[in-house]
């Protein structure tokens, strides 16, 4: 299974709203900048393992949680 930034960037985002999060209020939580975070979830920019890891505790919610949710959704759109 390939890596896939877009699938991981429309997972955050989804995870953000989800939690009624404005990008400006993920990105300061996160320690990132709000275009980062922007790039990140329109899957223009890859995000590192510090950066995802930063981003999961802003959400609250352990790393895994956020790969395991991003390898299923790979998985998924892999299937159609």
């Amino acid at each position: 299974m390939l890596y896939n930034s877009k699938i991981t960037g429309q997972i955050i985002g989804i995870l953000r709203t989800r939690r009624g999060m404005s990008q400006e209020v993920l990105s300061g939580l996160a320690g990132i900048s709000r275009s980062h975070l922007a790039m990140i979830e329109n899957g223009r920019k890859k995000a590192n393992v510090e950066t995802l890891w930063r981003i999961a505790a802003a959400l609250d919610m352990p790393l895994s949680e956020l790969i395991r949710m991003v390898e299923e959704e790979t998985a998924a759109t892999a299937q159609k």
